[in-house]
C-alpha cells in the first residue's frame, strides 16, 4: 500500500472504532482467499488512518495473514467474542452473507449500523440449500444500513433482496509481493519444461467449475505437445477430481494448497478462470497484473473486471474453453496483446488506498446519520 499521510482524529474526537467480521468459526464459511485479503488491506488502511480496528475471523485465518501485524487486534469468530466485540463498536462491517447474519445476531438490540460486504452470487436452483441461502440474503440485505457489492450484480442483487442501501464498492487486493524466482525452475518441478504450462487456482468446489476444465483438458491431448494443467487449491472435491483424472489419463496435476501461486502463475502460459461465478475474482486481478493471458467466464463481475483483456468463454461450455485457451498456445502474438491489455486495465482499478478511502466515507456518513439527537 502506498504511504499516505495520517489525520488526526479532530481534537476531543475519540477514534472511530470498527469490528471487521470474517466467516464463522470452523470451515471458515464466507471467509474465502479474497474477502480475508480485501479485509487484511482494509484493516491496514484503516489503522494507518487512525481508526480502532478489531478482526473477528477463524482462527486459521488469523494465521494465514496476520491482521494483527496489519495493526488491529484479533479475536476468535465465536459468538461470545464477537458479541463482546460488537458491544464496543462505532460500526460493524461483516464480509460475507454468514459473516453478515452472525454480525446481525451479535448486534441485536444495539444502535450500530451494520456494513456488508456481499462476496458471493445469488443462490441457484431449487433446492432446499439453495431456498435457505435466498432467505439468509433477504434477511442480511434488510439487517445492514449499507450492503456493499464488489460487482455491479450483486449490488442489484442486494436490492432485490430489499437493501435499504446499495451500493457499488469494487475490490481491490494487494498486488502479489515476492521475490522473482526462476520459471524456468518453477516449469522443471512441475514437469512443464518442454510443453505449455496451464493455471487455475482456487478450492475445489463446485462452482470453481474444474469438472469443465477436466472436459477441456481430455481435448487438449491432442495437441502436440500435450500442456500441462495444474489446480492450486484444496477442498471436497479432490478424490472425485483425481478419480477422473487418473481414469481417463488426463494431464492434470492437482497441487493442493501452495504459499508460492504467484511463483507458479508467472511462470504459466495461461491462467484458467473456469467457475460458475466470480465477483471481482482474485486469480483474474493477479493474472493480469502479472502479465499472464486469461481465459475466464464470461460471468459475474469477471466482463466488469476484465473487460477486453482477457479471452471470456460461456459458463459450462467445455468447447468453448478448450479452443480459446488451445488458440492462445498457438498465437504468441496474441497472448503478448492480452498481456498488453492486461497491464492497461488492471491500471483502471482502484488502489488499496482508494478502496479505503470509500470505505471510510461510508463510515463517517453512518456515524452521522446514527450519532444521538
Amino acid at each position: 500500500m502506498s504511504s499516505t499521510p495520517v489525520p488526526a482524529p479532530p481534537y476531543g474526537r475519540p477514534p472511530l472504532r470498527t469490528v471487521q467480521v470474517l466467516g464463522g468459526a470452523g470451515a471458515g464459511a464466507g471467509a474465502g482467499a479474497g474477502s480475508s485479503a480485501h479485509v487484511r488491506s482494509l484493516a491496514g488502511g484503516l489503522a494507518a488512518r487512525g481508526v480502532r480496528v478489531t478482526v473477528c475471523a477463524p482462527v486459521a485465518a488469523e494465521g494465514e495473514y496476520d491482521f494483527t501485524g496489519a495493526g488491529a487486534q484479533f479475536e476468535p469468530s465465536a459468538v461470545n467474542a464477537l458479541r463482546v466485540a460488537c458491544a464496543g463498536a462505532d460500526i460493524v462491517h461483516a464480509h460475507g452473507l454468514q459473516a453478515g447474519m452472525r454480525a446481525a445476531l451479535a448486534l441485536r438490540g444495539r444502535r450500530v449500523p451494520l456494513v456488508v460486504t456481499w462476496h458471493a452470487g445469488p443462490a441457484t436452483g431449487p433446492g432446499p440449500l439453495a431456498g435457505l441461502t435466498r432467505l439468509l440474503e433477504r434477511r442480511v440485505a434488510r439487517a445492514a444500513a449499507v450492503v456493499l457489492g464488489t460487482s455491479s450484480d450483486q449490488v442489484d442483487l442486494a436490492r432485490r433482496r430489499g437493501a435499504r442501501d446499495a451500493r457499488l464498492a469494487p475490490v481491490t487486493v494487494p498486488g502479489a509481493r515476492f521475490v522473482p524466482g526462476d520459471p524456468g525452475k518453477v516449469r522443471a518441478e512441475l514437469g512443464a519444461v518442454e510443453r505449455p504450462l496451464v493455471i487455475a487456482v482456487g478450492s475445489l468446489v463446485p462452482h470453481r467449475g474444474y469438472s469443465v476444465l477436466l472436459d477441456a483438458a481430455r481435448e487438449w491431448r491432442a495437441l502436440d505437445p500435450v500442456p500441462l494443467v495444474v489446480i492450486a487449491g484444496e477442498g471436497r472435491l479432490r478424490a472425485e477430481l483425481t478419480r477422473r483424472i487418473e481414469q481417463e489419463g488426463l494431464p492434470v496435476r492437482l497441487l493442493g494448497q501452495r504459499p508460492d501461486v504467484a511463483e507458479l502463475l508467472a511462470a504459466s502460459d495461461v491462467a484458467v478462470l473456469p467457475s460458475r461465478w466470480e465477483a471481482r475474482s482474485l486469480l483474474a486481478q493477479e493474472a493480469l497484473r502479472a502479465g499472464v493471458p486469461l481465459v475466464a467466464t464470461a460471468v459475474g463481475g469477471v466482463p466488469e473486471l476484465v473487460g477486453d483483456a482477457g479471452v471470456l468463454v460461456p459458463y459450462g461450455d467445455a468447447g468453448a474453453l478448450a479452443e480459446a485457451v488451445s488458440g492462445l498456445l498457438g498465437d504468441s502474438g496474441r497472448r503478448g496483446e492480452l498481456v498488453r491489455a492486461g497491464l492497461v486495465q488492471a491500471a483502471t482499478w482502484p488502489s488499496e488506498d482508494d478502496t479505503v478511502a470509500q470505505v471510510l466515507a461510508v463510515y463517517d456518513e453512518l456515524m452521522e446519520r446514527f450519532r444521538p439527537a
